[in-house]
């Protein structure tokens, strides 16, 4: 089976698109990181450690102290695909951030975001 790029891409790379993508839109980095947060466990001083490590999107995944067990619940397409209809577990925990990510730059309030689950 052949591994996504996306997998071993580091994730501080990513994190800076993120940044970028949301506040175009105007929306704050303290809001992306309520979601970080609330996504994966991390808190701030444990994200800034994985920004500083420049770890992958596999090893982001691997390390989080708490998954939100209510993620699973996360609905929608993103990049023209339906989070539910994805089968590898990883590519999924991946594609659930980007689909959160995706709701804050769209003007979503924070608390819609975590409770329209």
């Amino acid at each position: 089976m052949i591994e996504h790029k996306i997998f071993t891409m580091n994730f501080a790379n990513i994190y800076s698109l993120y940044i970028k993508k949301i506040t175009k839109k105007g929306r704050t980095i303290d809001e992306l990181h309520d979601l970080i947060y609330w996504l994966t466990g991390f808190d701030g001083a444990s994200l800034d450690e994985i920004l500083k490590k420049q770890v992958s999107f596999r090893d982001f995944f691997h390390i989080a102290p708490a998954l939100n067990p209510e993620r699973h619940k996360i609905k929608g397409s993103i990049c023209g695909i339906k989070i539910e209809s994805i089968s590898d577990p990883l590519m999924k925990e991946i594609r659930y951030l980007d689909k959160i990510v995706d709701d804050l730059a769209k003007g979503k309030t924070l608390e819609r975001i975590k409770t329209r689950l």
